[in-house]
């Protein structure tokens, strides 16, 4: 079967994606800020549309997968409230206390992407629900952390893999971790080769090399993780409605080490805790 060849970017071009991800990152924030009991998921979708024009970047998410007689996804954010796992379309649901919501926007600088997503709180929630939420975000620096010079592809999803099925629900059973989505290059285009999966064998698939550039997004829940698309044809919820929650960066492998440039600080505290050598292109 035909695949695309992997894009491998320059330093400049790295760093045109920092600049990307430092909107999405700012775009992020906003809109976290403002998630409270009785906020539409439409409100915040406008929130994320001012940051990002802002800066002067374009949304990668607007119109996505727009072709002749259909229409692209029709907002700035995919906003997934709860049994959401992804792809959620803003409009007048309002948050409520003990709802974890997860935003994920992309922002466009001079033609290069970015790419994340947080998932937040709202209000006090659940014990479980608190911890599947820190299961993810962890499991998403375990997968960011198996990125290593010379490394394989496969032992992202590996690692995301071997953390996520060590880790136990409160109250009892294991976390169901979604595999109908994955993780993905990305650069001059949102979606590239390869596809960054959240499982898996080690040791397979391309050479981890200077100048990848990859979305890595874990997504776990509290039952099953199978899911089904709703008749908008774009929000995917958990078949049995238990919560999801999603976490994802877009990272570069430069020739020092990583750079999460959808990180703030580009993940330098998060990676020098772990002995991951960090590789910002910044100074």
């Amino acid at each position: 079967m035909f695949r695309r060849k992997i894009e491998l970017k320059t330093d400049d071009q790295i760093r045109l994606m920092r600049q990307a991800g430092l909107v999405v990152h700012a775009a992020l924030s906003a809109v976290a800020a403002e998630v409270r009991p009785g906020i539409t998921t439409a409100e915040l979708d406008a929130i994320a549309a001012e940051v990002i024009r802002a800066a002067g970047a374009l949304p990668s998410f607007l119109d996505y997968g727009q072709v002749a007689g259909q229409p692209g996804f029709p907002a700035v954010a995919c906003i997934s409230v709860n049994e959401e796992v992804v792809h959620g379309i803003p409009g007048p649901r309002e948050l409520m206390a003990g709802d974890l919501v997860s935003i994920d926007c992309g922002a466009i600088v001079e033609g290069w992407h970015g790419d994340a997503a947080v998932s937040v709180r709202v209000g006090e929630v659940s014990p479980d629900v608190a911890g599947l939420d820190e299961v993810t975000r962890e499991s998403l620096w375990q997968g960011i952390s198996a990125v290593a010079v010379g490394g394989r592809l496969s032992d992202i999803g590996h690692a995301i893999e071997s953390y996520a099925r060590s880790q136990a629900v409160a109250g009892g059973g294991s976390y169901g971790l979604v595999t109908d989505f994955t993780g993905h290059g990305i650069g001059s285009d949102m979606h590239q080769e390869p596809d960054v999966h959240n499982h898996g064998r080690p040791g397979r698939g391309p050479k981890l090399v200077p100048g990848l550039c990859l979305a890595i997004e874990p997504m776990l829940t509290l039952g099953d993780p199978s899911v089904v698309t709703l008749d908008d044809e774009w929000t995917e919820v958990t078949r049995d409605r238990s919560v999801a929650c999603h976490w994802e960066h877009t990272v570069a492998v430069t020739s020092k080490g990583l750079w999460v440039l959808t990180a703030e600080d580009g993940g330098e505290a998060e990676l020098i805790s772990r002995g991951v050598p960090y590789g910002g292109l910044d100074n």
